[in-house]
């Protein structure tokens, strides 16, 4: 059975010696670069704008329901409070992202990655203006949170969407950018694009708030949520006008037959390593989201102005930032394999410190930003760029989908888990112990990521999506399947097209 992991001395030893060299096997078509210098500017860089820049909607639509959960909770006090559904619309939504990213995977596998960005993006419009709209029959609170919950799960899908067909194709499209500053345009407008949807979703709805004021929520909380609409609508023109990435048209497999045991056989270690440190990532950094509001709560004291508590967690929310825009240059300089151990690592080793110290650091909200920022700059930068360039083109939508839906899963466990941890921490929830444990248990998971990334991950250089298809296509070959049915069908060139054209020529 052949693993694809190896280490970075291997890669370099193996991939061709120059980033715009192809090997001259695979019918011409291949030996055409990804970039074209006769484009302008604007004109490689919109299509990865246009791809990427739609995961703002998962940052905002998916943080912004915290803040109308408190605000709803400030409406309806204990008849919400005492509903199932208080938890409902908060989870909801991780569980549509999961069916989402899995079903867009392999959508934009097998039929079209431009479709499935279309698909994802009218149903965050469509649903995300269903979920301001809410209403329960007669005006009932249960019928209303009902129908809430409903379209936050529909929301969910189309979030989910955003991942495999968006992302994926961002990757593909940063081959027309220019070599070393390939992965920070990808990042830029991926994790950038999250952390800032998650600004924005604390800092709009303290404005409405103001707006508004507390007299007046059940105006604020809907407006937050329909404002979710502007960003996928603003680009749904630029997505339209996109044609399908190059590499796709090359080495898809839509219109063959997919090798799945070979694909399996080729890749699953390496998707397994891949998603078990997005897991762990996505364990830590949501389920830490649920310590800002008690951090928040020490500053401010129980009885603070709303907008103020929503101030708060926007300059919690703001500490991302400094690691994910750094860590996308970093990731340029050192590469996404480096760039992902050393943040993570580092994050661990401020998370013991900040468990260690913590009682004396329980309202020093810039330690925690430290420890937020550095995984923002290792894992939350690099993960979803190595799970979108370490696999081939043909597959690459559902391996990045696993990948993806695992974190959304390590997410959901998290949140769970780390309440768990708390209240059985000697003391109880708000003992010294059960603030560091939750620290402990995250940091010592930094750690073991960081030596997964290191040990187990690939060298990743500036053109290891065109390397990657290369060896995939040897591996294909040497397992005796037909490369030549590899890419849209009118530049395919199978076996027997081949003999066709060999038996003119004699």
């Amino acid at each position: 059975m052949k693993f694809s992991m190896r280490s970075s001395a291997d890669e370099k030893e193996q991939s061709p010696t120059a980033d715009s060299e192809f090997h001259d096997d695979y019918a011409g078509k291949d030996a055409v670069p990804v970039a074209n210098p006769s484009k302008g500017r604007w004109e490689r860089s919109w299509p990865t704008i246009a791809c990427g820049a739609g995961l703002f909607s998962d940052g905002y639509l998916n943080g912004v329901i915290g803040q109308v959960n408190t605000i709803l909770s400030k409406i309806y006090s204990d008849a919400y409070d005492a509903s199932p559904a208080q938890s409902n619309v908060n989870s909801i939504a991780f569980a549509g992202t999961v069916v989402g990213q899995l079903f867009f995977g392999y959508v934009s596998d097998h039929y079209s990655r431009k479709w499935a960005l279309m698909a994802s993006t009218v149903i965050l419009i469509i649903f995300a203006a269903l979920s301001a709209g809410s209403y329960g029959a007669g005006g009932s609170l249960n019928g209303m949170l009902a129908a809430l919950t409903a379209w936050r799960f529909l929301l969910g899908i189309g979030i989910g969407g955003e991942y495999p067909a968006g992302s994926v194709a961002c990757a593909e499209s940063t081959g027309e950018l220019k070599a070393g500053h390939r992965n920070r345009w990808f990042i830029m407008f991926t994790n950038v694009q999250i952390d800032i949807g998650f600004v924005m979703a604390n800092l709009v709805p303290m404005i409405l708030v103001l707006i508004f004021t507390e007299n007046h929520l059940r105006a604020a909380w809907r407006v937050a949520l329909g404002l979710g609409v502007i960003p996928p609508l603003s680009l749904f023109y630029l997505r339209l006008k996109l044609q399908e990435p190059e590499e796709f048209r090359r080495e898809t497999m839509k219109d063959t037959r997919t090798p799945w045991w070979l694909v399996i056989k080729f890749y699953w270690f390496r998707l397994a390593v891949v998603s078990l440190i997005w897991f762990i990532y996505d364990f830590s950094a949501y389920s830490f989201s649920i310590y800002s509001s008690q951090w928040i709560s020490l500053i401010l004291g129980e009885d603070t102005a709303l907008w103020k508590s929503f101030g708060w967690n926007t300059v919690v929310n703001v500490f991302y930032l400094p690691g994910a825009i750094g860590g996308a240059f970093l990731s340029d300089w050192i590469g996404p394999r480096r760039a992902l151990y050393t943040g993570v690592f580092l994050q661990g080793c401020v998370g013991f410190l900040m468990a260690g110290l913590y009682s004396i650091l329980d309202t020093k909200a810039n330690v925690a930003g430290i420890f937020l920022s550095l995984g923002e700059a290792g894992p939350g930068d690099n993960i979803g760029l190595i799970a979108s360039k370490t696999s081939a083109t043909a597959i690459r939508g559902q391996y990045y989908a696993i990948a993806a839906a695992s974190g959304k899963i390590g997410a959901f466990v998290g949140t769970y888990v780390f309440p768990v941890i708390q209240k059985n921490a000697p003391g109880g929830k708000n003992s010294t112990r059960g603030g560091q444990d939750p620290f402990f248990v995250s940091s010592s998971l930094c750690l073991f990521s960081a030596a997964l990334a290191f040990f187990l991950l690939p060298h990743i250089g500036q053109d290891t999506i065109r390397r990657e298809d290369i060896r995939f296509r040897e591996y294909l070959e040497k397992e005796g399947w037909d490369t030549g049915k590899l890419g849209v069908k009118e530049l395919q060139v199978g076996e027997a097209m081949v003999e066709g054209v060999l038996g003119e020529k004699v």
